[in-house]
């Protein structure tokens, strides 16, 4: 937290990693996508603040949506409330996008088809096939 006791933005920014982890490297290998978990890059972050997220022992609520699915990357989309529940006050949105990476090539790869459906239909909000 920040000298006024607000989730600062480097916090933030983990705790957004944090919410999306559990889905690229938990549920995505899972369902027999192992190569989420080999290799994933952000290429675009965007955070913006509606209200301070302040450390009170209260619990936290992020909601994420696919915006954007391409055959390089895909963009979730964010919303941060402010307490447990999804009728809590907003306090950020953010989007992240990102590119599966081929460590061993160094370089960007393409999402399989299989990963694509994936994200379409494991994400709420997905856009259409």
């Amino acid at each position: 937290m920040d000298a006024f006791g607000h989730v600062n933005h480097a916090n933030m920014v983990t705790l957004l990693e944090e919410a999306r982890v559990p889905l690229l490297f938990g549920e995505a290998p899972g369902d027999g996508l192992a190569e989420f978990a080999k290799g994933i890059v952000v290429v675009r972050l965007s955070v913006d603040y509606r209200s301070p997220v302040v450390v009170d022992g209260r619990d936290v609520r992020v909601e994420i949506t696919l915006s954007e699915l391409r055959h390089a990357s895909f963009t979730l989309s964010y919303t941060v409330h402010n307490g447990p529940s999804g009728s809590d006050p907003v306090a950020v949105t953010a989007r992240t996008t990102l590119a599966p990476y081929d460590v061993g090539g160094s370089r960007p790869r393409r999402l399989t088809a299989t990963e694509r459906e994936f994200l379409r239909t494991r994400i709420p909000g997905g856009p259409p096939a």
